[in-house]
């Protein structure tokens, strides 16, 4: 007989219909990651979705405060009753929001266990609401995420060609795969052309695979292009400022890949759990 844990574990696997949370944990620094996570999730909204990102970390320079979120924009205070739903998410540009789990550990800040559970659902309620949710995240200390509803997200590591970033997303993705067990993590290169993030790709893919026994996919790469510190520089992105450079290409061909992935269905790593023959 299933315990309660391996029940709702089954649950929540069965009734993802699709593949529309997108969890990011990144081996680089801040202003890296920030700036791929907006300039991919103003792409996806280019290309007509309707796009929500969330700030699941809990630093001073993560997501939320590059794009100016207040400190009660949060999905804690839905929780807590004290803000609505549409008070804590703010919209950046026309298909595109934002909105903060919370600012401290709810643990730290007197929410009970159960809490979690309505924060999750909270989440659940707000990504509804949209197309694609991106999720700027990190593990916590004891290798738990925030919420539990990113266990079953697609999860995507950004890494570099640098020596010690290769180190650390090998690292997080023994970290994940030591928690949550064998599946498929999605990876994108930034600070590189084609060429190199196919070799720094080949080469992680082939540790985690040796080693782990962990399969990665190649989500898509960021070039080191100019175009994209001029457009941080006037505050837009870059598909919106230099439509035709190496960096706008690049971040429209991995929306693509994402809005092609999410639309497939069950992810993967359910179906194969379940038995379900795949076709090819």
């Amino acid at each position: 007989m299933l315990n309660f844990d391996q029940a709702e574990g089954l649950r929540r696997m069965l009734e993802i219909p699709k593949l529309r949370v997108l969890t990011f944990l990144s081996a680089l620094p801040d202003s890296e990651r920030n700036g791929m996570l907006i300039n991919l999730s103003a792409t996806l909204a280019s290309r007509g979705k309707n796009i929500l990102m969330v700030d699941a970390k809990l630093t001073n320079s993560s997501l939320s405060s590059w794009l100016n979120l207040k400190s009660d924009q949060t999905l804690l205070e839905v929780v807590r009753q004290q803000r609505t739903m549409d008070a804590v998410i703010k919209e950046v540009s026309p298909g595109l929001s934002i909105t903060k789990v919370a600012h401290a550990l709810p643990s730290t800040l007197g929410l009970p266990k159960s809490g979690y559970r309505e924060l999750s659902k909270v989440f659940d309620l707000a990504a509804s609401r949209s197309d694609l949710v991106v999720v700027d995240c990190e593990l916590n200390a004891d290798d738990t995420f925030l919420l539990s509803s990113f266990e079953d997200s697609e999860l995507i590591i950004q890494v570099s060609a640098d020596p010690k970033a290769i180190t650390n997303a090998y690292a997080l993705i023994k970290r994940l795969n030591n928690r949550f067990g064998r599946r498929t993590y999605g990876v994108v290169v930034s600070g590189v052309d084609i060429e190199q993030a196919q070799k720094v790709f080949s080469n992680l893919s082939m540790t985690a695979r040796r080693y782990l026994a962990v399969e990665l996919n190649f989500v898509g790469h960021v070039p080191a292009d100019i175009h994209l510190v001029r457009a941080t520089e006037l505050g837009r992105a870059v598909v919106d400022a230099f439509p035709l450079s190496k960096a706008a290409n690049a971040f429209v061909r991995m929306a693509e890949k994402l809005v092609s992935t999410a639309s497939q269905g069950f992810r993967f790593d359910a179906m194969s759990q379940l038995g379900v023959p795949l076709e090819y």
